[in-house]
């Protein structure tokens, strides 16, 4: 049967620093306060003029060096975002033209932070129905700009970044030794719409506005949604919890990320993190935190590692990949 298979990953972070100490100077916070309960130390910020879809193309073109593939070999384009360039064209269409892309669909899937779990999976399924052979997956993200400065529930929590993965069609056996996405599962609730939502939107306020969220109700979600849709991955491929390796989260919290770690029983040492960099940038999280993986040499030939996520709608869910 065909795999997608993983062979490339990139990321991109702004260069300007916006410090947990920067930011007690701007709203009624302290560095201890947001390490405490969070585990973030500092975040980055997307200059004046830089757009979503800069971010997305300099992920873009790590990921495309490190698989060695050029512009003529993507034929599928998938960009995930909260905060698009504009309400339309989609801004994968704007991505595709930096990178020098012409051929193939290019399209952007919202569903928060867990938009790079679904873009994923969309781009897999089109790999292995045929309709793809080499398919660049982004999530990119620019939350300073949808961001209350003044509400220190959540202006600290977020930061903007890209990261960015190559897929490539590959012929595996059909079975849970396969090299490539193995099992792919999502999902959305929207009863709790409400928990976590941007206040504005082009039909009802007819501006971007800005992050709300109901903290207590979203932490207790994450963990029981995350931890479930690994559960249910890892079952669907006959493997156990006990053959992971490695376990790479959505970087919102790292309470959340190591109360995840505990419920599927993976030791922290083999749970990535890396919200202490770039804090939560929503789709971009996993990517970015997948390349720091890669770039420190943590996964070898045939480690099983699960994806998962968790965010606003509320959407879920979980990729099973063996490396």
């Amino acid at each position: 049967m065909i795999r997608s298979i993983l062979t490339g990953v990139g990321a991109y972070l702004p260069e300007k620093v916006l410090t947990n100490d920067d930011l007690s100077k701007i709203v009624d916070t302290s560095d201890e306060w947001i390490r405490q309960r969070t585990g973030i130390e500092r975040r980055h910020v997307a200059g004046e003029g830089e757009l979503t879809c800069d971010l997305a193309a300099n992920a873009a073109r790590a990921a495309m060096k490190m698989a060695g593939v050029d512009a003529r070999e993507i034929d599928l384009l998938i960009l995930a975002t909260t905060t698009p360039d504009n309400t339309f064209p989609a801004t994968a269409a704007r991505v595709q033209a930096k990178l020098g892309v012409h051929q193939g669909p290019a399209f952007d899937i919202q569903a928060v932070c867990s938009g790079f779990i679904f873009a994923l999976t969309q781009a897999d399924n089109m790999i292995r129905l045929g309709q793809a052979k080499k398919a660049l997956v982004i999530g990119a993200e620019i939350y300073s700009r949808i961001l209350d400065w003044e509400d220190r529930g959540t202006c600290v929590l977020f930061g903007d970044g890209a990261g960015a993965v190559v897929l490539q069609a590959a012929e595996g056996d059909g079975t849970s030794a396969d090299r490539g996405v193995l099992a792919t599962e999502t999902g959305t609730d929207g009863s709790h719409y409400d928990a976590l939502y941007v206040d504005g939107g082009v039909a009802t306020t007819g501006h971007a506005g800005h992050v709300r969220m109901a903290g207590q109700e979203v932490f207790r979600h994450a963990v029981s949604r995350m931890s479930q849709s690994v559960e249910n991955v890892i079952a669907r491929t006959g493997l156990a919890k006990a053959d992971l390796n490695w376990l790479i989260p959505h970087q919102a919290n790292a309470r959340i990320i190591a109360k995840v770690g505990d419920k599927l029983g993976v030791p922290q040492d083999n749970v990535i993190v890396t919200v202490q960099e770039h804090a939560n940038t929503s789709a971009a999280t996993i990517p970015l935190a997948l390349t720091h993986g890669v770039a420190t040499q943590s996964f070898k030939p045939g480690d099983l590692i699960a994806l998962t996520a968790m965010g606003g709608g509320f959407t879920w869910g979980a990729a099973l990949l063996r490396w």
